[in-house]
């Protein structure tokens, strides 16, 4: 495994991250049982990830509390959010933090590592700054988390604009965020300022549909065309991505998405979710592969780099062979 510095947190993480929500849910949400769900993240640990990422909302908080007893506290890195809204109404400050709480007896420790605000539209942003984080922050002094984060809404907000906001106030240390083949935005919108600032990024949508289930990916070309937005052999062909598979590129097309996010400057973790052994141990090993070739991220740049929003939809429940 590799290891990065997570911005100016302090803390030391994997650049593979295991994702515990989605639809995967760690298994959990694809009908396997609790002693299957440990022991992936336990497989996880033994393969080096040292961050796992849970929410209040994913209701894993509890598993993962009884999981990370298999390792010292320390050598784990716990990521978790509550929800600072319902809807289109604010939730009271005091609200988060007792879901802050909450968390903390779910987990069945003494702190976490970050705690973040979960999925902030834009017209929440201020809600999260001015009345939400002054009270985290209090919070955060009395030892109860370490680094405090925000994670956006991708299906719902393309052009980022609550983290083109986020990235320039200092009280965030840590954001979670999109990006992908084929929706390159963060590299001039997020990405220059994360690094200049030293904030930490948990990348996710790396791998959604479209790059997971081929017959996503052809439909998804074929709408693209019809718009002008990607030319025509694309539209064409049943493997639009084939380019990227060959001799001294991707073994695949999932390999190639997670080496191009895992390499961009600017991405620390890259977060994925899997309720199976085989998937995980394929997804570190591509995160721990080398950049793609130059020409392919090239190719890539120049059909896709114009693209908003594509491949940020929300991950289909069905299971994957």
């Amino acid at each position: 495994m590799e290891y990065v510095s997570l911005g100016k947190t302090g803390l030391r993480v994997s650049v593979a991250g295991l994702g515990c929500g989605g639809n995967s849910r760690v298994g959990l949400g694809q009908g396997k049982t609790e002693a299957e769900a440990l022991a992936l993240v336990r497989q996880a640990l033994e393969l080096g990830v040292n961050l796992l990422d849970t929410a209040a909302a994913y209701g894993t908080e509890a598993l993962i509390g009884k999981a990370i007893k298999m390792v010292p506290r320390d050598q784990v890195v716990i990521s978790t959010k509550a929800l600072i809204h319902h809807g289109a109404e604010p939730l009271p400050p005091a609200r988060v933090v007792a879901s802050l709480d909450n968390s903390l007896r779910q987990l069945d420790t003494d702190y976490i590592d970050v705690f973040q605000v979960h999925v902030v539209p834009p017209a929440m942003y201020e809600h999260a700054l001015h009345n939400v984080a002054p009270l985290l922050l209090r919070e955060k002094e009395k030892g109860k988390f370490r680094a405090l984060g925000i994670s956006e809404v991708p299906p719902n907000d393309h052009e980022q604009r609550m983290l083109q906001r986020a990235v320039q106030d200092a009280v965030w240390e840590v954001v979670m965020l999109a990006f992908n083949m084929m929706h390159h935005n963060p590299r001039t919108k997020i990405f220059p300022h994360t690094i200049a600032h030293n904030i930490g990024t948990l990348l996710m949508f790396a791998v959604r549909n479209i790059f997971s289930r081929p017959g996503r990916l052809v439909a998804e070309m074929q709408e693209l065309a019809a718009a002008g937005q990607v030319p025509q052999w694309l539209a064409d062909s049943d493997n639009p991505l084939s380019f990227l598979v060959h001799e001294g590129g991707a073994n695949s097309v999932t390999d190639a998405a997670y080496r191009f996010v895992r390499h961009e400057p600017g991405v620390h973790v890259v977060l994925f979710g899997t309720g199976n052994p085989e998937h995980l141990r394929a997804n570190v090993a591509s995160l721990l592969k080398p950049p793609l070739p130059e020409a392919d991220r090239q190719q890539l740049a120049a059909l896709f780099g114009h693209l908003l929003g594509v491949g940020l939809d929300l991950p289909d429940a069905t299971p994957q062979p």
